[in-house]
């Protein structure tokens, strides 16, 4: 009987640190969760003088709903990388953000003409 009794409250225990674990995972959260709108602003190079577009960002991973070969990602630190291709367009850049707003540096190119510039970031 007390045998019985060990081995469910054991089950018991290991039930609810299992739940515990997984529902502190399924709530971690980014302290950058959410929606930024993005300005480029091309330095130097013949591109486009200015992109503008919003993106996402989930658990560190930044998603743009309509940009298939987008990639990004932030770390804890706020240190940002993250790169795009739309056509014969590409561009990749760095740099940080804060709890509301962001800046760092790109290059890339649009056809043949290379470009280089810098881009900020504010949370919606």
């Amino acid at each position: 009987m007390g045998e019985m009794i060990m081995k469910r409250l054991s089950l018991c225990a290991t039930a609810i640190i299992c739940f515990v674990v997984l529902a502190h995972t399924a709530n971690a959260r980014s302290a950058y969760d959410g929606s930024w709108d993005l300005v480029f602003v091309t330095q130097r190079g013949a591109c486009d003088p200015t992109y503008n577009f919003t993106v996402n960002i989930s658990n560190g991973v930044v998603t743009h709903p309509n940009l298939v070969k987008f990639r990004g990602y932030v770390a804890k630190s706020g240190a940002v990388r993250a790169s795009v291709t739309v056509q014969d367009k590409y561009a990749s850049g760095s740099g940080r953000l804060s709890s509301v707003s962001g800046r760092g540096t790109w290059n890339g190119h649009a056809g043949n003409a290379r470009c280089s510039g810098y881009w900020t970031a504010q949370r919606n």
